[in-house]
């Protein structure tokens, strides 16, 4: 044994050195995320907002959501109860989300490139480089729960003591070492990495839908799921420690099996065979259009199926809302607007949420051309008579039509869920919906224009076009609650385009910024048909 794991040490120091960026931002990242938004709980649990709060997440729906609370009565729902009933579950989420890429990365996909039998070619043992990079994930999720109790402390709400703080780092934690072992496990299984993140991912999901199941129904079967031991901890309500125990075992348990399965397969190879394909291509493929639809079908289906999640998930709460938005004035401020109905007021300001999230779809498409371009799977492409413009126009054609069926499949879902939840008695038809979203898609073509443009002539800033995106949602989200200087709200392109049904549709908004964002689309031509390629394989 010792021999298959010689040198795992030097291997795990200089992962600490090559990845200390990611580390830190991967601690602050999702650490911040989860303990910084104590102050925002604060504000909403005055008045009447914790009881108003403990209402609407008593509904099914949200249960299924974010899990049950083993508080009973509004009386005793606190802040810490209120922050760990809604923030724990998809807290852990996006660290077991973190997880998976990164032991995939270091592991099968390093393995596909190359560098792992470079590696083996000196007296490295055979599986020193997966120990190290699990070593370094668990000491990545260690740092990260004592980030978050310490963040967490550091707010001195009595609500939320020391002992809750750390059980609910620590929960977060686990979840991000459970992603691990399933991806670890996952790498030996599938025939290729991406079958594998694939995998691991599909596995997340599936676990996340049965415990919203099991929620539901009955609680207790949610502990036999491997996902229901990082939030059943219940932190500053029953601060049960146990879960975490089933956890720690259940990733040694397949840390352990993954180990065996590594040690009995041939590099480069998994357990389940890589699917033949077809003896001849679908006609399809012989077209652009074709091939860049099947480079991209899985990232598109996956992000539509969220999206009609998404919009189920807002529209359960029409049933409630009087009770949930008039129990609080800050929660108030953010959704309701003189003139128009509560449900019109929500409406307004819960598409803009939605529709700034339909906007990360497209932009990951106009992004895969460049990714396809660095890692060199077009190269013979470009040796034929197919020309550059040929591929930036399929693509940002593909990202224009995700966009507009990711709007209608946002837009359909919460106006259908709202519908059926208040018997159709609201005020809004399902026309209404769609109008309000649509009313957006300037936006998402701005987008689309900005990330055509990065392209052109900055391919490698691609994922900065996220950051804008973030930063402009987040202007839009909190002006109702924090009063801000107008030029600032203005360089938020959200912030030009009137919510509906909140506000008229302005024609002329509509016409300049879908101009904007064809001229930018233009220019990332120009740029990506004269510049260089940046292959980097």
């Amino acid at each position: 044994m010792k021999e298959k794991i010689a040198r795992w040490g030097l291997l795990f120091a200089e992962y600490l050195k090559r990845d200390w960026k990611k580390t830190i931002l991967w601690i602050l990242g999702v650490g911040l995320f989860s303990a910084a938004y104590v102050p925002a709980f604060v504000e909403i649990s005055k008045g009447e907002g914790l009881l108003g709060m403990f209402e609407v997440m008593q509904n099914p729906a949200m249960i299924s959501m974010v899990g049950p609370t083993p508080v009973e009565v509004g009386s005793a729902y606190t802040i810490g109860a209120m922050y760990a009933h809604t923030m724990t579950l998809f807290c852990g989420l996006f660290a077991m989300t973190v997880s998976i890429l990164h032991v995939v990365d270091h592991t099968r996909e390093e393995e596909e490139a190359g560098l792992t039998e470079l590696v083996r070619s000196f007296q490295i043992g055979r599986q020193a480089n997966s120990l190290a990079v699990t070593v370094q994930t668990l000491l990545i999720n260690i740092l990260l729960a004592v980030f978050i109790g310490v963040v967490m402390i550091s707010f001195r709400v009595e609500a939320i003591p020391a002992e809750g703080s750390f059980l609910f780092g620590a929960s977060i934690g686990l979840a991000g070492m459970i992603g691990a072992a399933i991806a670890l496990f996952m790498a030996q299984i599938m025939p290729t990495s991406s079958g594998a993140k694939g995998a691991s991912l599909g596995i997340m999901g599936l676990l996340y839908i049965i415990r919203g199941v099991t929620d539901v129904s009955n609680v207790k079967l949610s502990m036999l799921n491997p996902m229901g031991w990082t939030y059943l901890t219940n932190p500053f309500t029953e601060n049960n420690w146990l879960p975490l125990v089933f956890g720690l075992v259940f990733c040694f348990a397949l840390v352990m099996t993954a180990f065996t399965l590594e040690g009995a397969r041939d590099m480069g190879a998994g357990y389940l065979p890589e699917r033949e394909g077809r003896s001849n291509a679908k006609k399809s493929l012989l077209s652009v259009s074709g091939l860049f639809m099947k480079i991209n079908k899985g990232i598109i289906l996956g992000w539509l199926l969220a999206f009609v999640l998404m919009g189920i998930a807002y529209g359960s709460i029409y049933g409630d809302m009087h009770a949930f938005i008039e129990s609080n004035e800050l929660v108030s401020q953010m959704f309701t607007h003189a003139g128009v109905t509560l449900e019109e007021s929500f409406t307004g300001t819960i598409m803009m949420v939605m529709i700034a999230l339909v906007a990360i779809l497209p932009i990951a498409v106009v992004n895969r051309l460049y990714a396809a371009e660095s890692r060199m799977f077009l190269s013979q492409l470009y040796a034929t008579k197919v020309t550059r413009s040929r591929f930036y126009w399929t693509s940002v054609g593909l990202a224009i039509l995700a966009g507009i069926v990711g709007i209608f499949a946002a837009a359909g879902g919460l106006g259908a869920t709202a519908i059926a939840v208040t018997d159709g008695n609201g005020p809004m038809q399902l026309l209404d919906f769609f109008a309000a979203g649509f009313n957006f898609l300037p936006a998402v073509l701005f987008f689309i224009g900005l990330s055509a443009l990065v392209l052109g002539w900055f391919p490698r800033l691609g994922k900065a076009v996220y950051l804008y995106l973030g930063y402009s949602f987040l202007l839009n989200y909190i002006k109702g609650i924090v009063e801000l200087p107008e030029w600032i709200l203005k360089t938020a392109v959200q912030s030009w385009i009137p919510r509906m049904p909140i506000e008229a549709f302005d024609v002329v908004a509509f016409t300049v910024i879908t101009t904007i964002s064809i001229v930018l689309i233009i220019a990332g031509h120009i740029g990506y048909t004269r510049r260089d390629m940046d292959e980097k394989a």
